[in-house]
């Protein structure tokens, strides 16, 4: 799986990130973004190939549009988790929409990361909400996001997600989670790269002080 790497290699702080062409044409101003508020990091951008396939935990039918979605994510997992193998580092795995989702899953999956940051994920995903809460959170932080305006949508699966990370947050909160829930302005699609960037800033101060 193609990957490119940004900022300092030495770093014992390191993100991971699902990322497709259009996060790479804003991964320069996400990585000065994150640098400005939280310098001393190394972030490794994962490309995606298929995105609804390579990022979904299973399968599930179209939500807009007239693709469905795969069930990719577990063999994207296993192709991430070589660049967390050393354990003298510290980890936290984030992305944007989709693989925000995909971040917040794999966080349940696997004890590599330490922190998840999910900027503004897909959390309408069918079946995600009973997912979360028969499965254990195994990062010790968690940091969501959403712009105010996405769940103001004709789409009623999409609509539903402000109240799914309302209580994702709650739920997570409940279960010890270092977990946060910050509220964006602007729609879906309004700078996901600095939102990103957002996220990634708190994972790295909360993994100043060592795993856990």
């Amino acid at each position: 799986m193609q990957h490119f790497t940004y900022g300092d290699p030495a770093s014992d702080r390191v993100l991971i990130q699902p990322v497709d062409a259009h996060d790479l044409a804003l991964i320069e101003r996400e990585t000065a973004a994150i640098a400005e508020r939280t310098p001393g990091f190394f972030l490794i951008a994962v490309r995606i190939d298929d995105w609804n396939r390579d990022l979904s935990p299973w399968t599930a039918p179209p939500v807009f549009g007239s693709e469905p979605f795969g069930s990719g994510a577990r063999d994207t997992l296993d192709a991430i988790l070589p660049l967390c193998a050393d354990r003298s580092r510290r980890y936290c795995i984030g992305g944007y929409s989709l693989a925000g989702l995909f971040a917040l899953w794999a966080a349940h999956e696997t004890d590599a990361f330490d922190a998840v940051a999910a900027a503004s994920p897909s959390m309408w995903f069918p079946g995600f909400s009973d997912y979360l809460r028969t499965h254990p959170i195994r990062a010790a932080h968690v940091y969501l996001s959403l712009g105010d305006r996405e769940e103001r949508t004709r789409n009623p699966v999409m609509a539903t997600v402000g109240a799914r990370m309302q209580e994702a947050h709650e739920y997570l909160c409940s279960c010890g989670a270092d977990c946060v829930f910050e509220w964006n302005a602007g729609n879906h699609f309004k700078d996901p790269d600095l939102r990103t960037a957002k996220g990634f800033s708190w994972a790295l101060e909360r993994m100043k002080n060592g795993r856990g």
